[in-house]
């Protein structure tokens, strides 16, 4: 199975630079570096020397969720290296953050094994570490090969995802088996990767809860307050994908929000900004793009949230804020964004990729979940009109986040005996 999977990426092999391309339209990360993909260095990329981590965070959300694994790593091990790989462009600018003279950054090659075995030869890692569900097939079976340990943590498996690895266990049952252990969020999630053939599996929770907000991103969201105009209700919907920002925007129309109430609309994919403005803008809104210099008038019906790396920021300026992916049946994204800045926060019927973290946020009062878009906007409206209940969701969310946090202490004291 695993030749097969390899004839595969062969055969779609001399596409990819195409798609890089292509996607490097509106993301221009995607087109610097591509050899990288293949497994090919430029001379300024350095060749590290002694022991180096590798931590693998494919793309955006990861990479924020690493943020407290790599400063225990350099703090518990000051003579290592950090090779931080991340797979899309969000990924990466987020982890030039993370640099601080002891990360090297790279592409992770596209898994086949000359690209794969090019990568390891580079870097010789003394381990990695990939974060939640970032598994390749050819990948763990070079490591294994070369003696390289490899850790999933931080790792989650929802219910869809475990039925899409039972259709294909011939090829990721050895893939599972031949992992040096797993870190898992929650006990389902290790639940389910034992049933996949996954071993030494254990449970430390997620890293995201140990996520600090930072100071400029507070002050950042102020700015932002103050932009928009500070005595207007401010909701946000965050990470919001291809089909959601309509309903929310129809729904808007319908419904009975404050009439000064502005919507602070961020897409998940950068991609998607042109799109989703043109969108807004056939409704009839007055719309103004967070990247423009244009005044943000009381006749403005909604912010476009077209920068990188500010989702704490748009956060720390709402009264309630939405997460998207969850109104279409896409699993949901993270909701511990707007929960950690103290934000009452909402959800639709689909948040299966956090199952556990959604309902115990509920539970605790830090989250309320919506059946539709109509739904969401009568509920947004009750939430902006009445302060108390949405002081009752901050202390909730404040509550929460710390009963939740230690995960760090805990994935550290099980995985550097490893290391």
């Amino acid at each position: 199975m695993r030749t097969l999977y390899t004839l595969l990426w062969c055969l779609a092999l001399p596409l990819l630079p195409f798609r890089l391309w292509w996607r490097g339209r509106r993301e221009p990360g995607y087109r610097a570096r591509i050899g990288e993909r293949f497994g090919r260095y430029a001379a300024d990329v350095p060749r590290p020397r002694g022991e180096v981590i590798w931590i693998h965070a494919v793309s955006l959300g990861e990479t924020r969720a690493a943020e407290p694994l790599v400063k225990r790593i350099a703090r518990a091990r000051p003579q290592a290296t950090i090779l931080l790989t991340s797979m899309t462009a969000t990924g990466r600018e987020a982890g030039r953050a993370l640099d601080g003279g002891r990360v090297i950054q790279a592409w992770l090659p596209y898994d086949v094994p000359f690209a794969v075995d090019a990568f390891l030869a580079r870097f010789a890692p003394r381990a990695g570490l990939l974060m939640e569900t970032e598994l390749w097939p050819n990948l763990v079976h070079a490591c294994r090969a070369r003696g390289v340990p490899i850790h999933l943590v931080n790792a989650r498996m929802s219910t869809k995802s475990a039925a899409g690895y039972r259709k294909f266990a011939t090829l990721t049952r050895p893939m599972l088996e031949a992992l040096a252990g797993i870190a898992a969020q929650t006990p389902s999630d290790a639940q389910r990767l034992e049933a996949l053939g996954a071993r030494d599996v254990t449970v430390t929770g997620s890293l995201k809860f140990d996520m600090a907000v930072p100071d400029a991103m507070v002050e950042r969201g102020a700015a932002l307050r103050t932009r928009f105009g500070r005595g207007r209700p401010v909701w946000l919907a965050a990470s919001t994908r291809d089909g959601e920002e309509a309903l929310l925007l129809d729904a808007m129309a319908r419904g009975t929000l404050p009439a000064d109430a502005l919507l602070l609309l961020v897409p998940r994919h950068p991609q998607r900004f042109d799109e989703v403005f043109a969108l807004v803008e056939a409704r009839g809104l007055a719309c103004v793009r967070r990247t423009s210099d244009t005044p943000v008038e009381p006749a403005t019906r909604v912010v476009l949230g077209d920068s990188l790396g500010e989702m704490l920021a748009y956060c720390a300026a709402a009264d309630v804020a939405f997460v998207g992916g969850s109104l279409l049946p896409l699993g949901g994204q993270n909701l511990l964004e707007p929960i950690a800045v103290g934000v009452p926060t909402l959800v639709g019927p689909h948040t299966f990729n956090f199952a556990e973290t959604t309902e115990r946020a509920i539970e605790a009062g830090a989250a309320r979940r919506i059946a539709d878009a109509e739904a969401l906007v009568r509920e947004v409206d009750v939430l902006l009109r009445q302060p108390q209940q949405r002081a009752v969701m901050r202390d909730a969310a404040t509550t929460f986040m710390a009963a939740h946090r230690g995960a760090a202490d805990r994935l550290w004291a099980w995985l550097e005996p490893r290391l």
